[in-house]
């Protein structure tokens, strides 16, 4: 009989509550969008949707945002996600926000889940949890606010398959800037 070491069954219960946590950050996103605005009513039709709980941004002049995220295709977890953004333009402070990207169909998930490129030009303004932002990108243009974690974005319709929702956690953050992102898709 193969005895079990101690320190491998210790390290494992440490291990554990860490990541309960991370999995309910998840989760906690997930909620606060189901309750928030319009984002509501795309959980009910969507194929799937992308979740980053916190996304950080900065920028003087030169910019940049990253986050992660998991991706989820009719209710089951099926992978993880990293967003980069490099911007370019008049831009000033720092920001953190949540953020959902619905698919409404299989052929948007596979597009997205094939780690695609989105170019954009955006205006925002973000104020401790409180922000309006207007975006003209590859995927079409938006304009919303976020008052506060409790109110998602409240224009919300697909261009292309994918609608993207975010709330401001707060920072303060003035830019005009041209820029693009990256997903970087990994299967479970």
């Amino acid at each position: 009989m193969k005895r079990i070491d101690p320190s491998v069954v210790l390290t494992l219960i440490l291990l554990l509550p860490f990541s309960q946590a991370w999995s309910d950050e998840y989760q906690a996103t997930i909620d606060l969008f189901m309750q928030a605005g319009e984002s509501s009513r795309f959980f009910d039709n969507a194929y799937g949707y992308a979740v980053f709980p916190s996304i950080g941004k900065g920028g003087f002049v030169v910019g940049g945002a990253y986050g992660t995220g998991r991706v989820y295709a009719q209710g089951a977890h099926t992978g993880d996600v990293e967003m980069t953004q490099l911007t370019l333009g008049l831009q000033v402070g720092g920001q953190a926000f949540s953020q959902i990207i619905f698919f409404q169909d299989q052929r948007a998930f596979n597009e997205f889940t094939g780690s695609n490129f989105e170019f954009g030009a955006q205006a925002t303004a973000v104020a401790i949890k409180a922000g309006a932002s207007a975006a003209a990108t590859t995927t079409g243009s938006s304009a919303g606010t976020s008052g506060s974690q409790n109110d998602a974005d409240t224009v919300g319709r697909y261009y292309k398959g994918m609608a993207v929702f975010t709330v401001a956690k707060g920072g303060l953050m003035i830019e005009a800037s041209l820029g693009g992102q990256k997903f970087e898709y990994t299967p479970k």
